[in-house]
């Protein structure tokens, strides 16, 4: 394991519990979402927050929770950092913590028991960019090698739904990329582009 990359990241985003219900709450009711409710209702009542993932480079799969009792639980984060690490060179990076929460918000938008597909997790420097000279559209400076980003997609949820929940949202930036078939997630500055 790559040390020096898990001490890259300065640390998480303060995303006030607030501000994440509130655009969960505003991401459902532009979307038109009945079942939220009971999402809603397990992230604002219990403070439970977790996830379900299968990476679809390694064939792994990982259900945790990661924040419980008003606090991340530094286990289950280096468990999901493992988890999302470079699948070309192996570099595991201590990934934001805003990232899963993002994760998070969105799956309580979908009202499905299936689990998010990872495609792209933690980029290195040198998977980068060897993308880029493959031609794969990867962004020069991406926020893949900055654990900020996600690059996912959801087995039954029509990706143009998954991506409008996440735009509904207001966090980072939001990509569609229909062809390649996922959805880009990201807790850089709020954009969106694909369609």
């Amino acid at each position: 394991m790559d040390e020096t990359a898990l001490d890259a990241v300065d640390g998480p985003i303060d995303w006030s519990r607030r501000r994440m219900l509130a655009g969960v709450g505003a991401g459902a009711m532009v979307l038109g979402l009945a079942p939220v409710g009971s999402a809603l209702a397990r992230t604002a009542g219990s403070d439970i927050r977790g996830l379900s993932l299968v990476n679809l480079n390694t064939s792994e799969s990982v259900s945790i929770d990661y924040y419980a009792n008003g606090a991340y639980i530094p286990q289950a984060l280096r468990e999901l950092d493992r988890f999302m690490r470079d699948p070309i060179d192996g570099t595991r990076y201590r990934m934001n913590p805003a990232l899963y929460d993002l994760l998070n918000s969105i799956y309580a938008l979908m009202d499905t028991p299936l689990p998010f597909h990872l495609i792209s997790g933690y980029r290195s420097p040198g998977t980068n960019a060897m993308l880029r000279r493959r031609g794969r559209g990867v962004a020069k400076r991406s926020l893949h090698m900055s654990g900020l980003a996600a690059d996912i997609r959801l087995p039954g949820r029509d990706l143009k739904y998954l991506w409008r929940a996440a735009k509904a949202l207001k966090i980072g930036g939001v990509g569609l990329y229909t062809r390649s078939n996922f959805i880009h997630v990201d807790t850089g500055r709020l954009r969106s582009w694909g369609a």
